[in-house]
């Protein structure tokens, strides 16, 4: 078994207690989309396939902490110790967990190489269009929050509470996205997923004051 099956088969068991929102379906559009974009990047797809793979198996510690504990830094604490079993030179460990460490939106740890900009990217995708605000729904139903409140301020509202609505979550960070993207290809395909995103919240608010 070649490295990048085993680290598959490895991430869908970590990735096993994950919620809906971060879960193997999430790992493999943005697996595919990393390609995508790392293609046309000219990055080194071995790095980009093994951290787009291990980028949320800190994800469940995160949630189980209610976003004390970053998935990011703990997933690249993670993915070190199982690497280093591997026949990967350290360079390339330091690589890939540098990709898995700078891969969040919220963060002061900007990606400082192509694989770990392309992971970036596909990652940011995946938050944005229709899959983003399913996943967004999603998040929201497991937090416990409501369906919609047009009047949230996110300011003065906190994550992982009844507050951290759909809604929320594109103010907070959705409708940022596309101005966060790095590469030339995924610019493309954010400006297209926000434009729908941006129309969807716009119907939702209108349908919720009755204004149709």
């Amino acid at each position: 078994m070649d490295l990048i099956e085993s680290m598959r088969i490895k991430a869908r068991t970590l990735l096993n207690d994950s919620k809906g929102s971060h879960d193997w379906e999430h790992t493999l559009r943005v697996y595919k989309l990393a390609i995508h974009i790392g293609k046309i990047e000219n990055a080194d797809l071995k790095i980009v396939k093994l951290a787009a793979l291990l980028h949320d198996i800190g994800r469940h510690h995160e949630d189980t902490a209610q976003g004390k504990i970053c998935h990011a830094k703990k997933g690249a604490e993670m993915a070190r110790k199982i690497l280093e079993k591997s026949s990967l030179s350290k360079d390339n460990i330091d690589q890939i967990t540098h990709c898995i460490r700078s891969h969040r939106f919220r963060d002061d740890n900007p990606p400082q190489t192509r694989e770990a900009r392309v992971l970036f990217d596909a990652d940011k995708l995946d938050a944005i269009g229709a899959v983003g605000i399913g996943r967004a729904f999603q998040f929201a139903g497991e937090v416990g929050a409501r369906l919609h409140d047009p009047d949230v301020d996110p300011e003065s509202t906190k994550p992982y509470s009844p507050d951290d609505t759909a809604y929320r979550e594109y103010l907070v960070k959705l409708r940022k996205i596309k101005e966060r993207v790095f590469t030339a290809e995924g610019r493309r395909l954010a400006q297209e997923r926000h434009d729908f995103m941006v129309e969807f919240f716009k119907r939702l608010n209108q349908e919720v004051a009755g204004n149709l």
